[in-house]
Formats: C-alpha cells, structure tokens, sequence
C-alpha cells in the first residue's frame, strides 16, 4: 500500500527484456536503503525489487503490467517517480494507493496557471468513474479531481508537486498511469450489483 506521496525521481539506466518480462535497472538514491523482495512504486505501478547495485535496483514488469501501464513507453533516460511502501506507522499524508493501475490516460491539456498548472487527462476505458474532488492517482501521484467529465478530469498541480515529481517533463499526447480511488471503485461495484 502506497499514499501517492512522491519521494524520488528515478532514471532508467538500462532495460533487457525476455520472453514477455521487460527488467529495469533504475538509478535512484533509494537503492541504498531497499532490499530485495521489496516492493516500490513506480510511476503508481507496485513492483518487486530483484536486484540490488550501490545506486542502483531492478524490478520487472510482467506482461499484464505493460499491457495495462506506460510502463511500456520507457527508454533509457526515462524519469520515473518513485515511492516506498507505507510503514503502518505513519501519516497517510495523499490517499490509499495499492500500485495497481486501472489504466492510462493520455493528456489532452496543460495549462500554466501563473503558478499553478491544470492538467485535463482523457482515458478509454469509462469502467470507472471519477467525481469532482475526489482522489485519483496520477503517475503514483495523489491527486484532487478539479473537474470531471465523461471519459475525463482535471488536476490542478501545486509548484512542489510539479517540481518533485515527473509531471514537468510530460507534454501533451503523453501518457499516465491511472489508479482510481479504491473507496469509489467499491461503491460503483456495490451499486452496479445492487441494480
């Protein structure tokens, strides 16, 4: 379980595939404080370490992952943001997270607010369904719903989030990863079954 609180950038460093796995190597400081079998969230997408170097890790990605994630689009070079799993202990200072993407999103705007950006993510799938200020997850990011319309939404992005988080180097056409909020998807589930 994650918050969506965001503690890294990462960089992927070098990417092998074999048979349907693809295996990142990420380069990130958090290497030195993980151990194997852990997992991390990457971009939203909770994945197990396999390897460990002094600044550097790797994780793999399954098929059914890089169907359903951007996972897919990385290339070496790629910044990917990063989260530990919560400790029990501690302030769950975003939402609850699981790492489970639903699906992506592609961005269909991005406007400078002086100060503030809001950003308008459009995606396929209307299996799920958002409300205006609720919680949505946004490359492993929580996020408050400025909007929401049908197949989309739109987040308003703080300068903090915006300068520690991957959002700065996307653009328009890119993709995110989705993870809709767990409490919604349970209500949506309940009330489908009760008709």
């Amino acid at each position: 379980m994650f918050t969506g609180i965001i503690e890294n950038i990462g960089e992927v460093v070098e990417i092998q595939q074999k048979d349907s796995n693809v295996t990142y190597r990420i380069q990130s400081p958090l290497a030195q404080e993980l151990k194997i079998d852990q997992s991390l969230a990457h971009d939203g997408v909770c994945l197990t370490v396999v390897r460990l170097w002094e600044d550097a890790y790797a994780v793999t990605a399954i098929e059914e992952t890089l169907k359903r994630t951007n996972l897919k689009a990385y290339q070496v070079g790629t910044k990917v943001n990063l989260e530990r799993a919560l400790k029990m202990n501690a302030r769950l200072d975003g939402h609850v997270v699981q790492g489970h993407v639903d699906q992506v999103g592609e961005i269909k705007s991005m406007e400078d607010k002086d100060g503030s950006w809001l950003i308008n993510v459009v995606y396929e799938d209307a299996k799920f369904i958002t409300v205006e200020k609720g919680s949505i997850c946004l490359n492993g990011i929580s996020l408050t719903i400025v909007d929401s319309h049908e197949n989309g939404f739109s987040v308003a992005i703080i300068p903090y989030t915006w300068e520690h988080t991957n959002l700065k180097d996307k653009k328009v056409g890119d993709l995110l990863n989705i993870e809709f909020d767990i409490l919604g998807k349970y209500v949506q589930k309940l009330t489908l079954n009760a008709c």
